[in-house]
């Protein structure tokens, strides 16, 4: 049976973290006019800084990266700034269990809140996180996107 783990990327997983996240967005591009912002990040800069983990499954001694998460602490929230899931693993409660990463994440430096935007097309984004706790405070246009955020404070 296969292991899950969730990890700190190293250099080595920017390959495979760019693809997993070219397979979560790239469907959005059409709806959206251009490429979502998390397709044009630099994920060596955010893997170098401690930003980004991996959720990997492990079977056989080999390893398969399923998903990834990127986050920002700031001074009284952990900021969502990516959560993608790689094709093969999607629908299989994989993104569920990287946010839950990070609610732990949150709790143990501290933090009560957790914040992360969407894009207001990602009609699937604005229905799924409500189911998980988080709630829209705000709308606003940053960087020609049109965003949504949303909050969840941690009990």
């Amino acid at each position: 049976m296969p292991s899950l783990t969730i990890r700190p990327a190293i250099l080595a997983d920017e390959p495979f973290v760019t693809l997993i996240v070219e397979q979560a967005y790239g469907h959005y591009i059409e709806r959206i006019g251009r490429k979502p912002a998390p397709m044009t990040d630099n994920y060596i800069d955010y893997i170098t800084a401690g930003q980004v983990w991996v959720l990997a499954q492990e079977q056989e001694q080999e390893q398969q990266l399923a998903g990834v998460i990127v986050l920002r602490s700031e001074p009284d929230h952990l900021l969502v700034s990516n959560v993608a899931v790689a094709t093969a693993f999607q629908g299989q409660g994989m993104g569920r269990r990287l946010l839950d990463f990070a609610d732990e994440h949150a709790r143990q430096q501290g933090l009560t809140e957790l914040r992360l935007y969407t894009n207001e097309l990602m009609h699937e984004n604005l229905l799924i996180y409500p189911k998980l706790g988080w709630q829209e405070y705000k709308r606003a246009e940053q960087d020609g996107f049109r965003r949504v955020y949303m909050r969840k404070y941690l009990q």
